[in-house]
């Protein structure tokens, strides 16, 4: 509950608190489920929930969290018809979900036209950090929220293969420089001019590395620090592994018009091999048992919080 002085408070920025507890499971609102083929996406979604608060109840009674409202809700999209907040899992489906939300919002009448420019650079969405307080608490305590998560390593080597694997004018100059200039000793010039070919185990030196030469993206942040999924509560889990049909009976839950469906098709690259567990052994051949462990180490929320097995 917020005293009147903080109702008052214009800023997000200036609220901050700690938050012990997540807030109490709410059932799912199933009343706009058309038919009764989802009845195991249902039963999977309910243990998923489950699962997630059991968590979040043990780990926040042993530590307190706080963090800025503002910086909480900065990578969740709203899109009001619907009343849907979603929040972006980069690698885990993000751009044919933001395609979905811009159709919902009327802002395109089929997701197969919309570019993958358009749709990370178009400012075509809202995000939740853009509204005023009551904005924010008024959609946080109405809106149906969900979250699509990825196998924790699987979405660490796709990231990889997408940005360093492939031409790329941000990722090679900004990132490459800085990694291959810190961890590669005896780098030639061309490579420390251009930033291109990271290989996968400088890339990990940089990721484990406390002092790291350029700072995290959100391309392998953790999903705990990008959803804050102890803090918000999420009506919906999706999963990378099932995504189409998660993303189906969403789309049903929130009443989406029966003709849209979760589109299939690979947003980048779309020649390359998806990233498999097998692509992933390839490229964890590449590292040290001790590299393999503190990269689960580093990832250890995610994996607990939505029941991945270690690799």
């Amino acid at each position: 509950q917020l005293s009147d002085q903080q109702k008052m408070c214009e800023s997000p920025l200036s609220w901050l608190r700690g938050v012990y507890l997540p807030p109490a499971l709410h059932p799912l609102n199933k009343t706009l489920v058309r038919d009764g083929k989802w009845k195991d996406v249902d039963s999977t979604q309910e243990k998923r929930r489950s699962l997630l608060h059991d968590f979040c109840k043990k780990y926040n009674s042993r530590k307190k969290l706080q963090t800025h409202l503002v910086h909480l809700v900065s990578r969740i999209y709203v899109e009001d018809r619907h009343k849907v907040l979603y929040c972006e899992v980069p690698k885990a489906g993000c751009s044919n979900w933001k395609r979905v939300l811009m159709v919902l919002n009327g802002l395109a009448a089929s997701a197969h036209n919309i570019s993958h420019d358009d749709v990370h650079y178009g400012k075509h969405l809202r995000k939740l950090d853009s509204y005023d307080l009551k904005g924010i608490y008024t959609r946080l305590n109405t809106y149906t929220k969900a979250i699509f998560v990825r196998d924790p390593m699987e979405r660490l080597v796709s990231a990889f293969r997408d940005k360093f694997e492939h031409p790329n004018s941000y990722y090679h100059p900004v990132f490459g420089k800085a990694i291959i200039k810190k961890y590669r000793h005896n780098a030639n010039e061309e490579a420390l001019k251009t930033g291109s070919g990271v290989k996968f185990k400088e890339f990990i030196q940089y990721l484990l590395d406390s002092h790291r030469p350029v700072g995290m993206d959100i391309h392998w942040e953790q999903v705990s620090k990008l959803c804050y999924p102890c803090l918000i509560n999420y009506d919906f889990i999706g999963k990378f592994e099932t995504l189409e049909e998660d993303a189906n009976y969403f789309l049903q839950l929130v009443g989406a018009p029966a003709e849209l469906k979760f589109p299939k098709f690979k947003d980048r690259h779309s020649s390359d091999e998806r990233t498999s567990a097998e692509v992933v052994r390839q490229h964890l051949k590449e590292l040290s048992e001790e590299e393999r462990q503190l990269i689960y180490d580093f990832y250890s929320l995610d994996y607990l919080m939505f029941n991945y097995t270690s690799p």
